[in-house]
């Protein structure tokens, strides 16, 4: 558990922390009090995160929680589960809402090019690092990866049957 303190005249270095916390996949049980499991390689990148709170003029505490009370404990899985869970239905809704209708409208402006193909080959590597991502920090098995990994690989045959349309016109214009 991390207990930190950041002046408050600077909303940018709260937003900092708190992104960079996120990015851990700290679950916040209030303002400036953060879980997250006890794991080396999260324990070097929070140590880095204290730094940078004590160089920004704040101070923090870290706690290991060597006992938990069980309503405590069901509220932090629930919290990191639910956290992962809202994740994973922004990576489905992200395939829904923007990858498939710009592929969609791409067709629709009969915009078969290789370097609009390309940009939205783009799109797809960043869907799937984003995917990686959540699930690294997904240590409590919430719902919806699996149904992240069948939208994500919806858009990789999305996007190569769309690239195949590509070829196949530049073919006929060019041969």
């Amino acid at each position: 558990m991390l207990i930190y303190r950041v002046p408050s005249e600077s909303s940018r270095a709260r937003v900092a922390v708190w992104r960079q916390l996120k990015r851990l996949g700290g679950f916040y049980v209030q303002q400036a009090v953060c879980v997250l499991p006890d794991r080396g390689d999260l324990r070097e990148r929070l140590a880095r995160i204290r730094e940078r709170i004590e160089e920004l003029g704040g101070s923090s505490v870290f706690l290991t929680l060597r006992e938990v009370e069980e309503d405590a404990r069901v509220q932090f899985v629930e919290g990191f589960r639910s956290q992962s869970a809202k994740e994973y239905a922004e990576i489905v809704e992200e395939c829904e809402t923007k990858f498939f209708k710009e592929i969609e409208f791409e067709r629709f402006r009969n915009n078969f090019t290789f370097e609009e193909a390309e940009e939205i080959r783009q799109d797809l590597e960043k869907l799937r690092r984003w995917l990686r991502k959540v699930e690294a920090r997904d240590w409590m098995g919430a719902d919806g990866r699996d149904d992240a990994r069948r939208k994500v690989d919806e858009c990789r045959r999305e996007l190569e049957q769309f690239e195949a349309e590509v070829y196949e016109r530049t073919v006929r214009e060019t041969g």
